[in-house]
């Protein structure tokens, strides 16, 4: 780690602090409007009657999103030192950012012991801002060496084995004091670890014998342990004290041979764990639009990832097929096909079917009643003409769903709200019975330790809802289907829901956290490119089968212009569903998924740039080489090794095999991507290495014009078949088809 990282880690720990005294101050300010709120209510009693929120509420509702705010950047900011430094140096960080979020939510409740620790929060945090305490040291556990065996064909996550060689090297050296940390960073040059100069700062008195940077990282050189794919000589430690290890040729060769013979498989799992992942989930009777375009790329997108790295996946819709809306669509079904029972109705529009309801459940007070009527009946389950047209309705959403689910080459299976509902008697009684329910005015609400918000579990009326719902939800997968993951694939705007949700399946004692981890993999919204929501021209809500549609039409304008002609028909359309399907997915999923990003046909079309297009033929090229020279590259690399020397070809090669350090890091952090920048940079790097060196050379006969092969360059063509064979796997990651010829 240089310098210049070394100062950069010290400028997020800087912001850390700054951030946490923010929130402090935040505190104080939330428990002020609290007091001035409590001692004038008689004011404040006046002002509502004169405008829909008071100046106090309103204020209040300020303060709680900007904490919020500052909670998600702290989020992100630790996350960062966690990644780069060790654990220990990060720790203090973590905690004072973890802390300061849950007191301001206490004051948020309006409570004066919490207004009263918010005000005198505010000056401590500021003094740490001021000068910086030394963070709270926390042991890191102590490594087992894990042996790899290249012998199946499997590729290995380098970064991975040369930290857990450094990290065994650093508990040979320190036995016992969990020093263990690599803090290694990797390129596609080399690994470097600068544990050496942090560890002369931690041992400070402890009796070591160790003088300097230097000597201790001569010291963890000395204990590494021998390894099936490197030995200590790969590892050079320089003056100042830092392990840098560069990948021998011989192992570079063989991973890429692997590579072309066996194919790209992942590195051996050896837990095969249980992973559900919830998505996509439209609501029955509403057409999808483009609000669920993140959630089901996403959530495809990271189902791929995990079964391709061996776990078992459940992918799961959770869709909104239960509620109060259903009660006016049953009613207006009545009135309008009072034959459904015979005959189907022709509901096939049903966005106009539902606005249609609506319509008349706002202007109708009679129809209103009957609509809630219906509802009561269809909870109770005893009514089988409210059941059959509930049916009704949702396999007709479900036929429109499967239509966009094909065409993006998504597979999901239902269990949406309905199918917990049985549950949520139960749910609701237990918690009852072990007393985390409150009656408060007729609702039963569960207060959750640490969350602004309680949980509605029962509505006055005895109807469940959303919260119930989830709950259920989340005590079935881990009890029933017993999941070791559970990701939830929904926007960001449901973070403090889930949150909560989370919070309190941990304090019931159904989620232990050691056992089962459960993410929120949330994300930001799709803009248009005036940078507000993303609507039509008229301002309503794009509808994600016309967005489809547009984007077919104007991939045919690229592909016609790139020599589509020349396609045969069959060409023609695989190549038009990877490239229209594909840019819209590659959009999304080059973005980080937690920022807002602006939809542009335009951008995500072109064939220059980090978009789809340009991917998907960098991959037609790759491939096109030995195809077109007739060659069998995996029966012909035994012939030829591969041994690189030349620049360009060494730099794309060091760039392929880490491949799977990409796939760790994105299971680690749900953030694909990553897995997108990676893809792109491969690209750049063949296009470079194909410009610069020769694959294969031609004669040419002057009076015909014909080419006969000259020379082959074997290794060369082994690494374009190895990186066509990356960027294929890649891509399918990502849920994008790749073809022969654009």
């Amino acid at each position: 780690m240089s310098s210049n990282e070394l100062a950069h880690l010290e400028q997020q720990e800087k912001q850390v602090a700054q951030l946490v005294s923010r929130v402090a101050s935040l505190q104080a300010l939330v428990a002020g409007t609290n007091k001035q709120t409590a001692a004038a209510p008689s004011t404040q009693a006046t002002t509502a009657t004169a405008q829909p929120e008071s100046d106090g509420d309103s204020a209040m509702e300020k303060l709680v999103a900007e904490n919020e705010r500052l909670k998600y950047q702290l989020a992100i900011l630790n996350r960062s030192i966690a990644e780069e430094k060790a654990s220990g140096a990060g720790a203090a960080a973590a905690t004072g950012a973890a802390a300061a979020p849950a007191a301001a939510a206490k004051g948020a409740k309006g409570k004066e012991p919490a207004a009263k620790d918010a005000a005198a929060a505010a000056p401590a945090a500021k003094k740490k801002a001021d000068k910086p305490s030394q963070p709270a040291f926390q042991p890191a556990p102590v490594p087992t060496y894990q042996p790899v065996d290249l012998s199946e064909g499997r590729m290995v996550a380098l970064f991975d084995h040369v930290r857990n060689m450094l990290e065994m090297g650093i508990e040979a050296t320190f036995p016992g004091k969990g020093f263990a940390n690599a803090m290694l960073v990797g390129s596609n040059v080399s690994y470097k670890s600068a544990a050496a100069l942090t560890l002369l700062k931690r041992i400070d008195g402890l009796g070591f014998p160790y003088k300097t940077a230097h000597d201790i990282a001569s010291a963890i050189h000395k204990n590494l342990p021998k390894s099936t794919l490197l030995e200590s000589s790969h590892f050079e430690v320089d003056e100042r004290g830092f392990i840098t290890v560069v990948v021998p040729a011989k192992l570079l060769a063989t991973i890429l041979t692997n590579i072309v013979v066996h194919g790209v498989l992942p590195p051996k799992q050896e837990k095969k764990k249980r992973v559900i992942i919830d998505f996509s989930s439209p609501n029955i009777a509403k057409e999808m639009h483009v609000g669920h375009l993140r959630s089901t790329i996403i959530g495809e997108s990271l189902c791929r990832l995990l079964e391709y790295r061996g776990f078992e996946v459940l992918r799961v819709n959770h869709v909104g097929d239960w509620g109060t809306q259903f009660g006016m669509l049953i009613a207006h079904l009545k009135d309008e096909f009072p034959n459904f029972r015979n005959e189907s109705p022709p509901i096939g529009d049903l966005q106009a079917f539902y606005k249609a309801s609506k319509k008349r459940f706002d202007a109708d007070e009679e129809f209103k009643k009957r609509a809630y009527t219906e509802v009561v009946k269809l909870q109770a389950g005893t009514d089988a003409d409210v059941r059959h047209a509930w049916k009704l309705i949702c396999d007709e959403s479900r036929r429109e769903f499967e239509l966009i689910y094909k065409r993006l080459h998504v597979t999901i299976k239902e269990k949406g709200e309905s199918f917990y509902q049985p549950m949520m008697p139960s749910v609701v009684a237990d918690l009852e019975k072990r007393g985390f329910v409150q009656v408060e005015d007729g609702r039963k609400i569960m207060f959750v330790p640490d969350q602004a918000v309680p949980l509605t579990v029962e509505k006055s009326d005895g109807g469940y809802t959303y919260d119930t719902s989830d709950l259920a939800a989340i005590k079935y997968r881990i009890e029933e289907e017993h999941a070791d993951w559970i990701i939830y694939v929904v926007d960001v705007g449901q973070s403090l829901h889930l949150e909560t949700v989370f919070s309190a399946a941990k304090h019931v004692g159904w989620l232990d956290p050691a056992k089962v981890r459960v993410d929120h993999v949330a994300f930001g919204l799709v803009l248009g490119e005036d940078g507000k929501k993303f609507k039509t021209r008229s301002g309503d809500t794009v509808r994600l089968v016309d967005l489809l549609d547009e984007a077919v039409e104007r991939a045919k304008v690229v592909l016609d212009s790139k020599r589509g002609g020349d396609l045969q028909p069959e060409e023609y359309a695989a190549a038009l569903d990877a490239v229209s399907y594909g840019a819209v997915k590659y959009a999304d999923l080059s973005t980080s998924r937690t920022s807002d990003y602006t939809f542009s046909f335009d951008r995500m079309l072109k064939l220059v740039g980090n978009t789809a297009p340009y991917l998907l033929y960098a991959y037609t090229r790759m491939s096109s080489i030995a195809r077109n020279a007739g060659i069998d590259v995996s029966k012909e690399i035994a012939k030829h090794p591969c041994e690189f020397t030349e620049g360009p070809e060494l730099a794309l090669a060091r760039a392929l095999i880490r491949f799977p350090e990409i796939l760790n890091r994105i299971t680690d952090d749900l953030m694909p991507h990553t897995l997108g920048s990676f893809l792109y940079e491969i690209c750049q790097l063949y296009s470079t290495f194909y410009e610069k060196l020769r694959i294969i050379e031609h004669d040419v006969d002057k009076a015909t014009g014909t080419k006969t092969i000259k020379s082959i360059h074997y290794p060369r063509l082994a690494l374009c078949e190895a990186a066509s064979l990356v960027l294929k796997q890649g891509l399918s990651i990502l849920g994008m088809d790749v073809v022969g010829k654009m």
